[in-house]
Protein backbone atom coordinates (compact mmCIF):
# COMPACT_ATOMS: atom_id res chain seq x y z
CA UNK A 1 0.00 0.00 0.00
CA UNK A 2 1.07 3.53 -0.62
CA UNK A 3 -0.65 5.59 1.54
CA UNK A 4 1.50 8.44 1.67
CA UNK A 5 2.65 8.56 -1.67
CA UNK A 6 -0.94 8.98 -3.24
CA UNK A 7 -1.42 12.48 -1.43
CA UNK A 8 1.81 14.08 -2.86
CA UNK A 9 -0.12 13.03 -5.91
CA UNK A 10 -3.24 14.84 -5.08
CA UNK A 11 -1.34 18.01 -3.50
CA UNK A 12 -0.97 20.68 -6.34
CA UNK A 13 0.80 24.19 -6.30
CA UNK A 14 0.63 27.43 -8.20
CA UNK A 15 3.90 28.87 -9.43
CA UNK A 16 3.56 32.19 -9.12
CA UNK A 17 6.47 32.85 -11.26
CA UNK A 18 4.93 33.90 -14.37
CA UNK A 19 2.59 35.88 -12.63
CA UNK A 20 5.58 37.90 -11.37
CA UNK A 21 7.29 38.01 -14.78
CA UNK A 22 4.23 39.55 -16.36
CA UNK A 23 4.05 42.38 -13.63
CA UNK A 24 7.16 43.27 -14.27
CA UNK A 25 6.66 43.67 -17.72
CA UNK A 26 3.42 45.32 -17.17
CA UNK A 27 5.38 47.54 -15.01
CA UNK A 28 8.32 48.59 -17.21
CA UNK A 29 5.64 48.99 -20.10
CA UNK A 30 4.35 51.75 -17.81
CA UNK A 31 7.12 52.36 -16.67
CA UNK A 32 9.11 53.74 -20.03
CA UNK A 33 5.71 55.13 -21.31
CA UNK A 34 5.00 57.53 -19.07
CA UNK A 35 5.68 61.38 -19.60
CA UNK A 36 7.72 62.89 -17.02
CA UNK A 37 7.25 66.89 -16.53
CA UNK A 38 9.99 68.83 -15.24
CA UNK A 39 8.65 71.73 -13.65
CA UNK A 40 10.99 74.60 -12.99
CA UNK A 41 11.22 76.20 -9.74
CA UNK A 42 11.11 79.91 -11.42
CA UNK A 43 7.58 80.67 -13.51
CA UNK A 44 8.72 82.91 -15.90
CA UNK A 45 5.87 85.56 -17.78
CA UNK A 46 6.76 85.24 -21.33
CA UNK A 47 6.73 88.64 -22.86
CA UNK A 48 3.63 90.35 -24.99
CA UNK A 49 4.57 92.76 -27.87
CA UNK A 50 1.57 94.82 -27.86
CA UNK A 51 1.30 98.33 -26.74
CA UNK A 52 -0.86 97.90 -23.73
CA UNK A 53 0.20 98.60 -20.23
CA UNK A 54 0.74 95.49 -17.70
CA UNK A 55 -0.83 95.90 -14.46
CA UNK A 56 2.57 95.42 -12.92
CA UNK A 57 3.29 96.08 -8.89
CA UNK A 58 4.28 99.35 -8.19
CA UNK A 59 7.95 98.83 -6.96
CA UNK A 60 8.96 95.25 -9.03
CA UNK A 61 12.72 95.23 -8.71
CA UNK A 62 14.74 95.62 -11.97
CA UNK A 63 17.91 94.02 -13.55
CA UNK A 64 19.32 95.69 -16.51
CA UNK A 65 21.94 93.85 -18.92
CA UNK A 66 23.33 96.03 -20.99
CA UNK A 67 24.91 95.10 -24.96
CA UNK A 68 28.07 94.50 -23.44
CA UNK A 69 26.30 92.48 -20.70
CA UNK A 70 27.60 94.19 -17.37
CA UNK A 71 24.71 93.87 -14.74
CA UNK A 72 22.62 96.60 -13.03
CA UNK A 73 20.21 96.04 -10.65
CA UNK A 74 17.96 99.18 -9.49
CA UNK A 75 20.22 101.85 -10.87
CA UNK A 76 23.57 100.22 -9.27
CA UNK A 77 26.50 98.60 -11.09
CA UNK A 78 27.57 94.71 -10.20
CA UNK A 79 30.56 95.17 -9.38
CA UNK A 80 32.63 91.94 -10.02
CA UNK A 81 31.76 89.42 -12.71
CA UNK A 82 29.96 86.38 -12.70
CA UNK A 83 26.50 84.70 -10.56
CA UNK A 84 27.88 85.02 -7.16
CA UNK A 85 28.42 89.29 -7.55
CA UNK A 86 25.24 88.81 -9.19
CA UNK A 87 23.39 87.16 -6.39
CA UNK A 88 25.10 89.45 -3.58
CA UNK A 89 23.60 93.06 -5.09
CA UNK A 90 20.74 91.49 -5.79
CA UNK A 91 20.06 90.28 -2.83
CA UNK A 92 21.69 93.46 -0.63
CA UNK A 93 18.85 95.39 -2.48
CA UNK A 94 15.45 93.29 -2.46
CA UNK A 95 16.51 92.54 1.20
CA UNK A 96 14.43 89.21 2.17
CA UNK A 97 11.19 89.96 -0.38
CA UNK A 98 11.14 87.33 -2.52
CA UNK A 99 7.46 86.77 -3.91
CA UNK A 100 8.09 90.85 -5.26
CA UNK A 101 8.30 90.73 -9.02
CA UNK A 102 10.67 91.29 -11.00
CA UNK A 103 11.84 92.49 -14.51
CA UNK A 104 14.61 91.63 -16.42
CA UNK A 105 15.62 94.44 -19.52
CA UNK A 106 18.29 93.34 -21.52
CA UNK A 107 19.50 94.57 -24.06
CA UNK A 108 18.04 92.72 -27.97
CA UNK A 109 22.23 92.37 -28.36
CA UNK A 110 23.18 91.33 -24.93
CA UNK A 111 24.96 88.15 -25.21
CA UNK A 112 22.31 85.18 -24.27
CA UNK A 113 24.52 83.72 -21.57
CA UNK A 114 24.37 86.94 -19.64
CA UNK A 115 20.59 86.27 -19.57
CA UNK A 116 21.02 82.99 -18.34
CA UNK A 117 23.34 83.95 -15.69
CA UNK A 118 20.84 86.63 -14.39
CA UNK A 119 17.66 84.00 -14.38
CA UNK A 120 20.05 81.60 -12.64
CA UNK A 121 20.81 84.10 -9.94
CA UNK A 122 17.09 85.08 -9.12
CA UNK A 123 16.43 81.40 -9.26
CA UNK A 124 18.89 80.50 -6.68
CA UNK A 125 18.05 83.80 -4.84
CA UNK A 126 14.50 82.06 -4.88
CA UNK A 127 12.53 84.75 -7.01
CA UNK A 128 9.62 82.99 -8.58
CA UNK A 129 8.15 85.90 -10.87
CA UNK A 130 10.00 87.07 -13.70
CA UNK A 131 9.09 88.91 -16.35
CA UNK A 132 11.23 89.81 -19.46
CA UNK A 133 10.74 93.18 -20.73
CA UNK A 134 9.86 94.47 -24.41
CA UNK A 135 9.06 97.29 -26.44
CA UNK A 136 6.04 97.36 -28.17
CA UNK A 137 5.66 95.88 -31.91
CA UNK A 138 5.46 98.99 -34.09
CA UNK A 139 4.04 96.53 -37.01
CA UNK A 140 6.00 95.92 -40.33
CA UNK A 141 7.02 99.89 -41.04
CA UNK A 142 9.20 99.74 -37.89
CA UNK A 143 12.92 99.89 -38.27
Amino acid sequence: MRIGNDRRRDEFEISVVPLIDVLLTLLMFFVLTTTFVRHSRMQVTLPKASADTSSAALHPLVVVIDRQGHFFVGSNQVLGSGVDALKRSIASVAGSERDQPVTLRADAMTPHQAVVTAMDALGQLGFTRLSIATTPDQGPDSP
